[in-house]
């Protein structure tokens, strides 16, 4: 498939996402070529990312992303609404799990590159 969502609304693409993704689960191999690098990362479980006609980099999306992932940080939202970034560190391993402890933590995410920051 060549840009299958390209110029379609939202609701038909969430329609061809799951058309895509049902074909997956029953086993069906799907080629998708996309600039797209959320829809590859969601439709996808290998990609190829091509430099000069070349490819640059191949594997799953995740292995790609904690590939590129050289600074490890966490955003962070408290209950008090205070939202931080923070960098991995023992500091920042003792403040989320004493947030935790005493209930201030409302979400954590870490911060891995996206596909589209890899390529």
């Amino acid at each position: 498939m060549d840009e299958p969502t390209n110029g379609i609304d939202p609701g038909t693409t969430q329609k061809i996402h799951q058309l895509i993704l049902e074909l997956k689960h029953f086993g069906t191999t799907v080629f998708l070529t996309t600039h797209n690098m959320n829809e590859a990362a969601k439709l996808c479980d290998r990609v190829a990312l091509l430099n000069n006609g070349k490819i640059a980099e191949i594997g799953s999306p995740q292995a790609l992303s904690l590939k590129y992932n050289k600074k490890i940080q966490y955003k962070i939202l408290l209950k008090n609404n205070t939202a931080l970034k923070l960098t991995d560190s023992d500091e920042t391993r003792q403040k989320i799990n004493w947030w935790m402890e005493n209930g201030e933590l409302q979400t954590i995410h870490s911060c891995e590159p996206t596909l589209e920051d890899v390529f």
